[in-house]
C-alpha cells in the first residue's frame, strides 16, 4: 500500500526550515496518526512537535491578525471552512507564540461551531485553548486544538454530516497551505518546496468535493474551493524527481491567499 506523507491539519502543512530532512520514517510517527484513503495524516501537535527541534521560522510574518471573535458567514459548508481555517491559524499562533491571537482564536472556533450543531462538543475545548495560552503552555494549545478538531468531526458524525467534516478539514488545508507557500517563498529552497508534494491528498480532497451532496456543491464558495484545488493540482502533483519551482509555490500562495479571501468573505 503506497502512502503519501501528508503533514496537515487534516491537514495543516509542517512548518518549513533552512535544511529540512530529507526523509520523514512514516513508521515513526505518532500513534495518533491515522491513514485516509491511503493518505497518512499525522496530528498536527504532534509533528510540530518534532519539528520545533529544528529551529524558530517567522511564522508571525504569514499569521492572519483576528481581530474581535470571527462571526459566520453563509451557510452550513461556507462556516464549515470557516472553521477549518481557524483552527490551522490557531496552529499558526502558536508558531507565532501569540497568545492574544490564540485566544481570540479559541473563542472563534466556539462561535463557528455553534451554528453547525456542535458547539456544545467544543465549549470546554475553547476555554482550555485560552486557558493554556494565557500561561503560553503551547503544546497544551495544540493538543487542545487537535482535541476541539477531533470532537468536531466526531459530533458532525453523529449528526450524519460527515460532508461538513471534510469541509472542515479543507479549509484547515487550505490557510496551512498557504502560510507554508508564502514562507517557503520567502527564502525558496528545493527541499522546502518539496514539502507541498501531496497529490494524493488533493486528489483525496477533489473526490469528497465532487461527491458533495449537490447543494453544498451549489454553493458560490464550494464551487471557488473546488477549482481552487483542481488548479493546484498541476502544480503539486508532479513526478517524484521533479522539483516543485519557486514559480509553482508562488502560485499555489495566489490561489489558496484568494480562497482564503472568499472562504472569510460573503459571497455576491
Amino acid at each position: 500500500m503506497k502512502k503519501a506523507l501528508a503533514l496537515a491539519l487534516v491537514a495543516l502543512p509542517v512548518c518549513v526550515f533552512a535544511e529540512p530532512p530529507a526523509h520523514i520514517d512514516v513508521s515513526k510517527l505518532p500513534s495518533q496518526t491515522k491513514l485516509i484513503d491511503d493518505v497518512v495524516v499525522p496530528v498536527p501537535s504532534e509533528i510540530f512537535g518534532v519539528l520545533d527541534k529544528l529551529g524558530k521560522q517567522p511564522w508571525a510574518s504569514v499569521q492572519r491578525p483576528i481581530n474581535g471573535v470571527v462571526q459566520p458567514i453563509g451557510d452550513a459548508p461556507q462556516i464549515a471552512l470557516m472553521l477549518g481555517s481557524v483552527i490551522a491559524e490557531g496552529f499558526i499562533a502558536v508558531e507565532a507564540e501569540d497568545s492574544n491571537q490564540v485566544k481570540q482564536i479559541g473563542k472563534s472556533v466556539l462561535n463557528l461551531a455553534t451554528p453547525l450543531g456542535v458547539g456544545a462538543e467544543v465549549k470546554k475545548r475553547a476555554q482550555a485553548i485560552t486557558d493554556a495560552a494565557d500561561k503560553k503552555d503551547w503544546n497544551g494549545v495544540r493538543k487542545e486544538l487537535d482535541g476541539a478538531l477531533d470532537d468536531v468531526k466526531k459530533a458532525m458524525g453523529n449528526l450524519n454530516s460527515e460532508a461538513l467534516s471534510q469541509l472542515v478539514s479543507l479549509g484547515g488545508w487550505i490557510r496551512g497551505t498557504e502560510a507554508l507557500t508564502a514562507v517557503v517563498g520567502h527564502s525558496y529552497t528545493k527541499d522546502g518546496a518539496e514539502l507541498l508534494h501531496q497529490p494524493m491528498l488533493i486528489d483525496y480532497f477533489k473526490g469528497r468535493l465532487a461527491n458533495l451532496k449537490p447543494k453544498y456543491r451549489a454553493n458560490p464558495v464550494v464551487g471557488r474551493v473546488q477549482k481552487g484545488i483542481l488548479d493546484i493540482r498541476p502544480l503539486i502533483g508532479l513526478a517524484d524527481d521533479v522539483d516543485i519551482s519557486e514559480k509553482s509555490v508562488q502560485e499555489i500562495n495566489g490561489i489558496t491567499s484568494d480562497l482564503i479571501k472568499s472562504i472569510n468573505s460573503k459571497a455576491p
